[in-house]
C-alpha cells in the first residue's frame, strides 16, 4: 500500500439544513474526498421538519457524524422564521426580508468553527449563496471573507499556523445551476425540505420566497420537482 493511499482524508465540517443548498453542498464536499462531519442547528425554526430531512440525508451519505446543536434565537425575535406572530411572507419584496434571521450565519458558522477544532477539520462547508440569497447579509462574499479572517486568528489552530477555509462552492450559481450540480452528484431533492413553513411532514406550502426560487429553479434546470407541495 503507497505512502498517499494509507493517508487519512481530510475532515470537513458541512452546515447541513436539511434544504436543497445544503444538500449539494454535501455532496460536493464528499466528491472532493472529504470525511464529513454534518452539523443541524434547532435553533427556534418554524420549519422544524428540516431537522428530520438533515439526519436523513446524513445518514444516506453515510456521513462520520451527524449532530444537532440547540440554539434558542427565537428569543432574539425579529423574524418570521422564529416568530410566530410574524407573517412569511408570500410576495418579493425589497430589501431585507422579514426571514433574514438576525446574525444567525455568525452564529452557526461560529459553532460549526468549534466543531472544527474539536474533530480536527480544516475546512467548513457552509451553502450561502451570493445570487438567489434573498437579500441577506450574510450570505455575500464580504461576510465570509470577513469570518475566515476572524477564525483565523480566533482559534489554537489558527494561532498555531493551521489555517481554516470556509468553504462555498454554491456562491456564485443560480439555482438552476445549483440543481444541475446536484443531480450530477446523486442529490436526493425529494428529500430536502426548503420552505419556510413547511408541514410537520416537511410538505411544502409552495407561495414562500424560499419555495419559489426552488421552484423556478427546477424548471430552468429542466429537471422535474420533487417537493412535496401541501
Amino acid at each position: 500500500m503507497s505512502e498517499r493511499s494509507q493517508q487519512a482524508a481530510p475532515r470537513a465540517v458541512v452546515l447541513l439544513s436539511g434544504g436543497l443548498d445544503s444538500a449539494t453542498v454535501l455532496a460536493s464536499a464528499q466528491q472532493r474526498g472529504f470525511d464529513c462531519y454534518t452539523v443541524a442547528f434547532d435553533y427556534g425554526q418554524r420549519h422544524r421538519s428540516e431537522l428530520a430531512a438533515a439526519a436523513q440525508l446524513a445518514a444516506a451519505a453515510g456521513v462520520v457524524r451527524h449532530q444537532v446543536i440547540t440554539i434558542d434565537m427565537g428569543s432574539i425575535g425579529g423574524s418570521a422564521l422564529t416568530d410566530a406572530s410574524l407573517a412569511v411572507p408570500e410576495e418579493q419584496s425589497e430589501g431585507i426580508p422579514i426571514t433574514y434571521v438576525p446574525a444567525r450565519n455568525t452564529v452557526f458558522l461560529s459553532l460549526a468553527l468549534g466543531v472544527a477544532e474539536v474533530v480536527g477539520a480544516d475546512h467548513i462547508f457552509i451553502g450561502v449563496n451570493a445570487v438567489d440569497y434573498s437579500g441577506y447579509p450574510d450570505c455575500r462574499p464580504a461576510f465570509i471573507d470577513a469570518f475566515t479572517a476572524l477564525a483565523n486568528v480566533a482559534t489554537k489552530a489558527g494561532v498555531e499556523g493551521r489555517q481554516q477555509t470556509i468553504e462555498t462552492p454554491l456562491l456564485t450559481l443560480g439555482k438552476d445551476q445549483i440543481i444541475a450540480l446536484g443531480c450530477s452528484l446523486g442529490v436526493d431533492y425529494a428529500a430536502t425540505v426548503s420552505c419556510y413553513q413547511a408541514d410537520s411532514d416537511g410538505r411544502a406550502c409552495g407561495r414562500c420566497d424560499s419555495c419559489r426560487l426552488r421552484r423556478e429553479g427546477f424548471i430552468k434546470a429542466g429537471v422535474s420537482d420533487p417537493t412535496r407541495y401541501q
